[in-house]
């Protein structure tokens, strides 16, 4: 399986931003940046400043995952600051998700949505064919470490199952607990992207790079017969 990986960044090593950052840009697919607001979930992580230094010194795209009640508020802030993806859950914006799909659009980025476990995959129907990318979340939104929900693989099938059928472009992303307990049983649902975070990536060795290949090392391994 050619599988592509996210870096989660809040998990990373802030005091070494620029060296974690340079030794992932030319394996990373995406940088997964988490903005959470303190409301929508019970923690704050990272914010458009940070995405635009990272801006100035990566050309991966930077894909945004917004845990906030008012995406409104902070999508211009990511679109200004150079984010090429931007995702939000649609429960924080049922009465505006066209409105804002179509504003991420018209700036010339990628949209995306973010289904909680509990979330089915149907509630996309309406606007899959304006999505560049679904996340389903295989932990509860808010802390990394969590334990993971397998029931979360099917609604990955379904996804996949819809695009198929329907012909729609989306990306299938998987978000929470990708590590080497679970990425056999994610790699058989089909899922296109694994965010990797603390323990799939950054607990693994304490030089960034040697930890991708450590990663990569343990995937190949644990999907062999997938």
């Amino acid at each position: 399986m050619n599988a592509r990986f996210s870096p989660s960044l809040m998990c990373m090593d802030l005091t070494r931003f620029r060296e974690q950052i340079e030794a992932m840009n030319p394996t990373a697919a995406f940088y997964h940046v988490d903005i959470m607001d303190g409301s929508y979930v019970k923690n704050i992580t990272l914010s458009p400043f940070f995405i635009e230094n990272l801006r100035k010194i990566t050309d991966v795209p930077i894909d945004v995952h917004l845990m906030v009640n008012h995406p409104e508020d902070i999508i211009p802030m990511c679109i200004d600051a150079g984010a090429d993806v931007i995702s939000f859950h649609p429960e924080t914006a049922n009465n505006k998700i066209f409105r804002l799909l179509t504003q991420i659009k018209d700036a010339g980025r990628r949209c995306g949505v973010v289904l909680n476990p509990a979330t089915p995959a149907e509630t996309i129907r309406e606007y899959a064919h304006l999505l560049d990318k679904v996340t389903v979340m295989s932990v509860d939104p808010g802390f990394a470490g969590q334990k993971f929900i397998p029931e979360t693989l099917n609604k990955i099938r379904q996804l996949i199952a819809m695009r198929k059928e329907h012909g729609y472009h989306y990306l299938t992303e998987i978000d929470g607990s990708c590590n080497a307990k679970t990425f056999k049983q994610i790699a058989a649902s089909g899922v296109d992207v694994f965010i990797v975070g603390t323990s799939g990536l950054f607990n693994l060795h304490d030089d960034v790079a040697q930890a991708w290949q450590k990663m990569e090392s343990i995937f190949a391994t644990e999907t062999a017969a997938a």
